[in-house]
C-alpha cells in the first residue's frame, strides 16, 4: 500500500469516517443546549477575562505571551489542512460512488451541482458529514484565539465575539439540517484558513511578513467565493425543485451578510484613519494609534 493509498484510506475510506452519522445521542456536542450553553462560557469568558485585566492592570500593557500565538497558529494551520484533505478526498469518494444514482434521476445532477445543492432528503451521515463535524468542533478550537488578542492586545472585539459565535451556530446547522452547499464552504474555508494559519505562524516566529496586507487580502477573497456560491445555491433550489436544508441556508446568508458588513465596515474605517494619519504627516500617537489598529486587523477572523 503506497503513502498516498494509506492517507486516503485514513481520511476517506476508515470505517469510522464511512460509518458516521450525527446524532443527539452518540454526537458530542450535538445539542441544542451544549450549543448555546457553550457560546454563552466563551462570551462570558471573554468578557470575565478583560474586566480582570483591566481591574489588575489600569494600564492596557500588552501581556508577553511567548511562544502561545505561534503554537495555536501552527495548531489551526495544521487541523485546516487536513480537514481540507479530508473532505476533498471524502468528496471524490462520494461522487465517486453515487454518481450512478444521480443519473438515473430525474434532475441529472452534476457533481458541481452537488456540490452547491444537496438533493431533498440528504441524511447528515457518511465521509462528508464527518469532516463537517470535524470542522464543527475545530470552531472551539478556533474561538481561542479570542482570549490570545484579550491577552495580547488588552482590547476585546465584539466584533471577534460575534463572530466566532456564528461560526459555532452556522456550523451546527450545518450538520443538524443537512444543509447545501456546506461541503464547498468547508473546502474554501479550510483552504484559506491553512494559508492564513500557516502565515501568521510564520511571522509568529519573526519571520518577515508581506509588503501587502496578506490576511486581509485571503478573507476577502474567500467572502467573495462565498458570496458568489450562494447565488448559485439559491439559483439551483428554483431550478432543481429545492435543496436540502434551504432554510438553515437562508438563515446562514444572514448571519454571513452581518460578518460581511462588520468586516467591511471595520476595513474601511481602517483605511480612512490610515489616509487622515498620513495626510500632511502624523503625530507619534497617531502613527502609533494607526499601527495599533493595523494590528487588530490582522486578526480579524472569517
Amino acid at each position: 500500500m503506497t503513502s498516498f493509498n494509506t492517507l486516503t484510506y485514513y481520511l476517506s475510506e476508515h470505517p469510522s469516517i464511512v460509518g458516521f452519522r450525527w446524532s443527539h445521542a452518540q454526537s458530542w456536542g450535538s445539542t441544542w443546549s451544549f450549543l448555546f450553553t457553550s457560546i454563552a462560557i466563551y462570551i462570558s469568558t471573554a468578557v470575565l477575562l478583560d474586566a480582570i485585566l483591566l481591574l489588575l492592570f489600569r494600564h492596557r500593557r500588552p501581556i508577553p505571551l511567548g511562544p502561545l500565538p505561534a503554537v495555536h497558529s501552527l495548531g489551526m494551520a495544521l487541523i485546516s489542512a487536513t480537514i481540507f484533505a479530508g473532505i476533498l478526498l471524502s468528496t471524490a469518494a462520494e461522487i465517486r460512488d453515487t454518481r450512478w444514482l444521480w443519473r438515473r434521476s430525474r434532475s441529472r445532477t452534476t457533481p458541481f451541482q452537488w456540490l452547491l445543492c444537496f438533493p431533498l432528503g440528504t441524511r447528515p451521515s457518511g465521509r462528508v458529514f464527518f469532516w463537517s463535524y470535524v470542522y464543527y468542533l475545530s470552531r472551539f478550537l478556533h474561538a481561542l484565539r479570542t482570549f490570545v488578542t484579550v491577552l495580547r492586545y488588552r482590547k476585546l472585539s465584539v466584533f471577534k465575539l460575534f463572530n466566532h459565535s456564528i461560526l459555532i451556530f452556522m456550523s451546527f446547522l450545518w450538520l443538524e439540517f443537512s444543509q447545501s452547499f456546506q461541503v464547498l464552504a468547508i473546502i474554501l474555508t479550510t483552504l484559506v484558513y491553512s494559508i492564513v494559519y500557516g502565515y501568521r505562524f510564520w511571522t509568529a516566529i519573526g519571520l518577515p511578513s508581506a509588503c501587502f496586507p496578506f490576511v486581509v487580502s485571503c478573507q476577502l477573497v474567500l467572502l467573495g467565493c462565498n458570496l458568489v456560491c450562494h447565488f448559485g445555491v439559491l439559483l439551483l433550489h428554483y431550478i432543481k425543485g429545492g435543496c436540502n436544508g434551504i432554510g438553515a441556508w437562508g438563515f446562514n446568508s444572514v448571519l454571513n451578510g452581518a460578518i460581511l458588513f462588520f468586516f467591511l465596515n471595520f476595513y474601511v474605517r481602517m483605511y480612512l484613519e490610515k489616509r487622515t494619519a498620513g495626510a500632511g504627516g502624523a503625530a507619534g500617537d497617531d502613527r502609533r494609534f494607526v499601527a495599533e489598529k493595523s494590528e487588530l486587523l490582522k486578526d480579524k477572523d472569517i
